[in-house]
């Protein structure tokens, strides 16, 4: 109970917020889609575009999803003609903006548990497949040394394999990993050259968005969106909190039905049963725990709605958190559905399908661990609030 005060939808939290406030954070986040849209032209946007370029992408993104989701949760106080025809205006916006850092996120995700998997910091591959060269080139009767630099050495006795044997019995050797790091070196650059592609397409598709008449249309309504919001005539007196908590009550619904009882096991085996499906489409256990993350991210910014034109007066270190595992929930699936469709290019080597088959486990174990993360996050969340 004592946490209720800092909630703006608390109907005891301070004065009514109304219709009034939804047009201070609107105007404010239209006015910060305008000041982005100008720092992006400004910095440019080539290939390799600045860092200041990136930072205006990522605040277009931020501000067109905060004015879709205030046009979603208090629609009812908008033009809702307006709304609708806005709404996937700004979603197309979002998306096409999205697409070039998430490919990149996700190689580099990938990259680095290749890196993990393989026990190296340096690229995979790079010392024992120097070795297996020396194996290969080895003439008969005589194997190669890896102490030796891969020089043929010759073939032990048997009673010296028997001696070898029960020194290894005694002193077991380090586990051979070479298929799985070689595997691992070509599964990289295959990842590579698949997820570089489409990032420079989804660059190109930024660009061509961005020059669009269809992109034009967006920011002259949303440059009117910075001066004048479409508001009904009762939304004056209108109070927001309950449309607020409504956003509220969709979230907590829709945790209700997510498996938390089976996210609360360290290993989920019923995650993996789809990993070797031959369809294509998303994992069929992701879907809720999207749902919740898109309605999780409508109820924090109903939360800032309601706070005030600044939108930023509210901030639940909570909600922050559980945001984030879902976040790593989404991008964990993301990857793992990456390296299945990478495992199904034609003619891959044995060893790269074996090593992109770890790393789609590994990544699903990923999975499980966000949703491990959120669990606890949600359930601390509900004991102090209840």
């Amino acid at each position: 109970m004592a946490q209720q005060h800092l909630d703006p939808t608390n109907p005891l939290a301070g004065p009514v917020p109304t219709g009034d406030a939804l047009a201070g954070y609107l105007r404010a986040q239209a006015t910060e889609f305008l000041r982005a849209l100008r720092l992006h032209r400004e910095t440019g946007s080539g290939v390799n575009g600045s860092e200041g370029s990136a930072e205006a992408a990522r605040a277009l993104r931020r501000s067109a999803r905060r004015i879709s989701a205030g046009l979603h949760t208090f629609q009812t106080l908008l033009d809702s003609d307006w709304c609708e025809a806005m709404r996937p205006e700004l979603a197309w916006v979002s998306g096409t903006l999205a697409m070039e850092h998430a490919y990149t996120a996700r190689l580099e995700r990938l990259l680095t548990a290749l890196h993990r998997l393989s026990g190296s910091t340096a690229l995979p591959g790079q010392t024992t497949g120097a070795v297996a060269a020396g194996r290969a080139d080895a003439p008969a009767g005589t194997r190669a040394d890896p102490a030796a630099g891969g020089r043929a050495a010759p073939a032990a006795s048997v009673p010296q394999r028997a001696a070898s044997r029960d020194a290894g019995l005694r002193n077991p050797p380090a586990p051979e990993r070479g298929n799985l790091t070689v595997g691992a070196a070509k599964a990289g650059a295959l990842l590579d050259r698949q997820l570089t592609l489409a990032r420079t397409r989804a660059h190109s598709t930024a660009l061509q968005a961005l020059g669009s008449s269809r992109f034009h249309a967006v920011a002259d309504k949303v440059a009117v969106l910075a001066s004048e919001v479409p508001l009904t005539r009762a939304a004056g007196g209108t109070d927001l909190r309950p449309l607020a908590a409504a956003a509220q009550e969709r979230l907590t619904d829709a945790v209700t039905a997510l498996p938390l009882v089976t996210a609360g096991s360290p290993y989920n085996a019923a995650a993996l049963v789809h990993g070797l499906s031959p369809d294509t489409v998303p994992h069929p256990q992701d879907a809720p725990w999207h749902q919740v993350r898109l309605l999780l991210r409508l109820h924090r910014y109903a939360r800032e709605a309601v706070s005030g034109p600044k939108g930023n007066a509210v901030v639940d270190l909570r909600l922050l958190s559980a945001g984030r595992a879902l976040n790593r929930h989404r991008d964990a699936s993301e990857a793992a559905a990456a390296a299945a469709q990478a495992a199904r290019t034609p003619r891959i080597a044995p060893a790269t399908a074996y090593a992109l088959g770890v790393l789609h486990a590994d990544q699903r174990h990923e999975v499980e661990a966000a949703r491990f993360a959120f669990q606890q996050c949600w359930q601390k969340e509900t004991v102090r609030t209840s």
